[in-house]
């Protein structure tokens, strides 16, 4: 289940950070720092996201 969990983590943190980058820069936030924030926030609010999809999926099989 970990590989899988990983594999989704790849797909799910990229994602998750661009949303969080295209929220930051729409909330008038344009510099370096708050951009960096957003984009840590996005890839660490993917790791519990990918490991609960990945038991999901482990589950039905």
């Amino acid at each position: 289940m970990l590989r899988l969990a990983l594999v989704i983590y790849i797909l799910a943190g990229v994602t998750l950070a661009g949303i969080f980058m295209i929220a930051a820069l729409t909330a008038g936030y344009d510099t370096l720092n708050p951009i960096l924030i957003a984009v840590a926030a996005g890839a660490i609010a993917a790791m519990p996201i990918s490991w609960m999809v990945a038991r999901a999926l482990s589950s039905d099989t």
